[in-house]
This record gives C-alpha cells, sequence and structure tokens, in this order.
C-alpha cells in the first residue's frame, strides 16, 4: 500500500491515525508525530558522498535525528467530525487547513 491507500483506508473505516512521518498526514492522515523523511535522506546521501569520496566509515560520526514534527491535519478531523483542542495545535509544529 502507497501513502494515500493507507490514508484513505483509515478514513474509509473512520479511524482517527496517528503516523510516523509527516508524509502520511500530507496524504490525508490526521497526526503524525515523527522524524523529518526528507531531511534523514538527505543526511544519509551526504554519508555516501563522503564515502565515496575516500572518508572511512569508521572516521564518520553516528547521527540519530534529534527533532521530531507534530503535524496537524484538521481537514483529516473534521472528515472524521473531531475536535482538535487549541493546546494541541498551539504545540503543532505545522497545521495543514
Amino acid at each position: 500500500m502507497d501513502r494515500a491507500q493507507i490514508a484513505a483506508a483509515a478514513a474509509a473505516t473512520r479511524l482517527p491515525t496517528v503516523y510516523g512521518y509527516r508524509e502520511l498526514v500530507d496524504a490525508g492522515g490526521l497526526i503524525s508525530y515523527g522524524i523529518d523523511l526528507r531531511a534523514c535522506n538527505y543526511r544519509a546521501a551526504t554519508y555516501v558522498y563522503k564515502i565515496l569520496k575516500g572518508t572511512p566509515v569508521a572516521d564518520l560520526p553516528f547521527e540519530f535525528p534529534t527533532r521530531v514534527d507534530l503535524v496537524i491535519n484538521l481537514r483529516a478531523a473534521k472528515a472524521l467530525g473531531l475536535t482538535v483542542p487549541d493546546m494541541l495545535l498551539a504545540r503543532a509544529d505545522e497545521v495543514i487547513e
């Protein structure tokens, strides 16, 4: 299943969902709280570049994402008949309207 199919299946069953990746919220999901995959892929590409240029893998530091984002899709909430509390909206890094 792709992202749109997963979000559509959750919406069809009127199932409120919380995802680990914002891409599913962009596809119509309700809420995500997790890392930015695009940023992780960019970091991975810089590692590949350094390795291909000859940097020994042992010289590269281990990295782990340190930022997580809360993204809320108000269109999905409305379709599910949910009201998102103002306190949660205030803490969101992004709100899709």
